[in-house]
């Protein structure tokens, strides 16, 4: 048994950051821009094995080649899980290879979802079915058969309100998940008050946190898979079955509704991952084409350029009265200071 000295190193500390960056780089990672907190493992003053944490989210693993075997990442994740309960996170996850599944098996973590690149589990308190049903009973909703859409709405536009009318004339009950991670410049909070207020009149129109099983782009991880396509793959493969798996059985999800998108080709990856993935479970994906004012797609990145160049009148025709009122609030000063910086 090594002696080995583990610590949480100062992600502050340039020099420590850089030594973790270089242990890294020998197995081809990187270290993930959100990281939050990283502890590693020292033997003769050498790091021989480290681990992340974003949020709730575990990542950045390696353990040097000869000392594998030896508990080096058991006792790594025990240190991080530690402070996340300390904390008071109680569920954790993490994104890894399919490969490196049975090591993480071994330490009581839950195989989620894997595709052909990535692999979702999920560790301590974590459940995803329990965690699925509870939604459903949480915002009181039925058994009958419904429409789904998943949004982030950063902000909500006329765009997401034309796309969700679309989907409540044409269903009788629909259900819009809200992106829940607060990694936009409008945090969940405000998106999800201008949804619910954008929506008001659309009386068989439910909208519900979307919990910690609709994964942000932003949330998935960028370290063990460097090329953009890639990870742009990995991720809307990944969110795609999780969302046909387990969230559209529990809630009775028989459509969902997406978007086309002019100018993102995340977005358009993610809806071919839909199509391709969700008729599988008995989901029909429905594709709207985008709401145009003035021969100009309405998109919530076309409302920031604008409010980023001070054109709140023209911001007004792409946003519903409710959102306009929130943009020129006081309540929305750091916002708007944020985009026009």
């Amino acid at each position: 048994m090594y002696n080995l000295d583990i610590k949480n190193i100062d992600l502050n500390d340039s020099n420590e950051k850089h030594q973790v960056e270089a242990f890294l780089e020998k197995f081809n990672l990187i270290l993930d821009s959100d990281i939050e907190c990283t502890f590693v493992a020292k033997f003769n003053d050498e790091i021989v094995g480290t681990c992340s944490s974003s949020g709730n989210v575990l990542k950045c693993f390696a353990v040097d080649g000869d000392l594998q075997g030896e508990g080096i990442a058991s006792k790594l994740i025990t240190h991080i899980t530690n402070l996340l309960f300390d904390k008071g996170i109680y569920e954790t996850f993490i994104f890894t290879k399919p490969k490196n599944i049975t090591i993480f098996k071994g330490m009581g973590y839950y195989e989620v979802y894997s595709t052909g690149e990535v692999s979702l589990l999920e560790g301590g308190m974590a459940n995803v079915k329990r965690y699925v049903e509870s939604m459903l009973k949480k915002n009181g909703l039925g058994n009958g058969k419904k429409a789904a859409l998943v949004m982030n709405c950063n902000p909500f536009t006329l765009g997401h309100r034309y796309l969700i009318e679309t989907a409540s004339k044409e269903n009788d009950e629909v259900v819009v998940f809200v992106v829940e991670e607060d990694k936009s410049i409008f945090p969940f909070k405000a998106r999800f008050q201008l949804v619910k207020k954008g929506v008001e009149g659309l009386k068989n129109v439910h909208v519900v946190p979307g919990g910690h099983y609709i994964i942000s782009s932003n949330t998935f991880p960028s370290y063990f898979l460097k090329r953009e396509d890639e990870r742009l793959s990995a991720y809307t493969m990944l969110d795609a079955g999780i969302f046909g798996k387990y969230i559209a059985p529990v809630f009775n999800i028989v459509k969902r509704y997406v978007g086309t998108e002019p100018y993102c080709p995340m977005t358009n990856s993610y809806n071919a991952a839909l199509n391709e993935i969700l008729p599988g479970y008995g989901v029909e994906v429905r594709l709207i084409p985008r709401l145009e004012i003035d021969g100009v797609a309405v998109s919530a990145s076309t409302v920031r350029n604008l409010i980023k160049d001070g054109e709140m009148e023209k911001v007004r025709s792409f946003v519903p009265e409710t959102t306009y009122e929130f943009l020129v609030s006081d309540e929305a000063n750091d916002i708007m200071d944020r985009l026009r910086k």
